[in-house]
């Protein structure tokens, strides 16, 4: 069963069960050091490990960028 979402403004389709920390590992680019919202709301760090994604749910993964 997959689960339908948007991710960084891309539709994808997750794995039933997948979490925020899933989802990192899997997208961040190597990064360690990303902030996660999921519906408009940040998802604190200590809690991506137990934040299962739903059908419908909008995520951004950011990742701090150089420059000024």
């Amino acid at each position: 069963m997959s689960v339908p979402v948007t991710v960084n403004g891309a539709a994808a389709d997750l794995a039933a069960g997948t979490t925020v920390a899933d989802l990192v590992a899997a997208r961040s680019g190597g990064h360690d050091r990303v902030a996660v919202a999921r519906n408009g709301d940040v998802v604190p760090r200590s809690s991506w490990p137990s934040t299962s994604l739903q059908p419908g749910d909008v995520v951004e993964v950011l990742a701090p960028t150089a420059g000024g």
